[in-house]
């Protein structure tokens, strides 16, 4: 067995791409727990910060989660008094969610949080490499 061929993987961008994305998942799980929340928690608070109410088809849509995890990370969401649930009253068949006002707070804080959990990830970069970092990270995803 070539003793190289671990090093080469070691050295290419898609396996170091990989191993950061893992870190900084980590790290910013472990942070939005202090508050209570999951990732997905966050997503579906940010959207809803951002589009105002929605529709729950349309939010699991907006980020990207199964509508059946999406029915739970409602409940848990709406358990909490984060987020209301009810009839959209234009369209019956749907549920329109909204974010509350304790919703609203906890996203504050998970925002605060969260920049804490990225100032960790990139604490070995100068600002300027983490801008040109950001930069290069954004052109690789804009070009798909």
């Amino acid at each position: 067995m070539d003793d190289l061929a671990l090093t080469r993987l070691q050295t290419l961008p898609s396996w170091l791409l990989g191993r950061a994305g893992a870190l900084a998942h980590r790290l910013v799980a472990e942070r939005l727990a202090e508050a209570g929340l999951r990732m997905g928690h966050h997503a579906v608070l940010c959207a809803l910060a951002e589009h105002g109410p929605l529709a729950q088809a349309e939010l699991s849509r907006t980020v990207r989660i199964d509508p059946k995890d999406m029915v739970a990370a409602l409940n848990e969401l709406q358990s909490r008094a984060l987020v209301t649930r009810e009839r959209d009253p234009r369209d019956a068949r749907k549920n329109l969610i909204t974010l509350s006002a304790a919703g609203r707070a906890l996203l504050h804080e998970a925002e605060h949080l969260g920049r804490q959990a990225n100032a960790d990830l990139t604490a070995p970069l100068t600002p300027a490499e983490c801008e040109q970092l950001t930069a290069l990270l954004g052109k690789l995803l804009d070009a798909r």
